[in-house]
């Protein structure tokens, strides 16, 4: 573990990161792109799974396609992968817990996700955790999408917080990638990839999930 400075914010990711739901996603994507002969291999929509879902909608469909389709095909895509997940919906353990921490030490808290104002609304609803969010920013909010540090710059500004009192919740490099960009510290979760990758990518520690993170506090809360 790195020494830093009290804890006044936690961001936190939301696809893989507060719910671990990334299987459910690929599930969707994977069917959507067959559905219209977009997909070569599935090596390849690994590699180009990354940014705003309009990024991608362009990535595969080619940039030619006006702005409402885009849009259009982002929508269903979208759709499809609710239709799949929404029955199975749980939070990664600890997570309600940590959020009643936070509010209980005072600690500002905010999601900075990829995800479109349907799919927030999605997990957050569902989860009951939206009245603990003090900013909320989606991929339908910024230009460009994680690795891009434009995301985490926007939740910084909005939450009126130094990055050196702030802390960083993620699980994928692009989101690593994006927060360190924006001179955050990380802490991975590893519900996608193995612990080793986080170390790999500089993160401060990894955990299994937020009880792993409560149970070691490193002194992030203040009481």
């Amino acid at each position: 573990m790195k020494n830093r400075p009290m804890i006044k914010a936690f961001i936190f990711d939301m696809d893989g990161t507060i719910v671990n739901n990334i299987t459910y996603h690929h599930e969707a994507w994977l069917s959507f792109l067959k559905k219209y002969n977009k997909l070569s291999n599935v090596e390849d929509f690994h590699a180009q799974n990354h940014g705003t879902i309009e990024e991608m909608i362009v990535r595969f469909f080619g940039d030619d396609l006006p702005e409402e389709k885009v849009r259009e095909l982002g929508f269903e895509k979208e759709e499809t992968y609710r239709q799949l997940y929404k029955d199975k919906i749980e939070e990664v353990a600890g997570f309600s817990t940590m959020l009643e921490k936070a509010k209980e030490n005072g600690i500002k808290v905010a999601l900075a996700t990829m995800g479109n104002v349907d799919n927030i609304d999605f997990i957050l609803d569902n989860l009951k955790v939206r009245e603990y969010f003090d900013v909320i920013i989606g991929g339908d909010q910024v230009n460009h999408g994680k690795p891009h540090p434009e995301i985490y710059e926007r939740v910084l500004s909005n939450l009126e917080v130094d990055p050196e009192d702030t802390l960083v919740f993620e699980d994928s490099q692009g989101g690593v990638i994006s927060a360190q960009g924006a001179g955050l510290k990380v802490i991975g979760i590893s519900t996608t990839h193995h612990p080793s990758d986080f170390e790999a990518w500089d993160v401060e520690y990894c955990v299994a999930d937020f009880n792993e993170y409560l149970e070691k506090n490193h002194g992030d809360f203040q009481k």
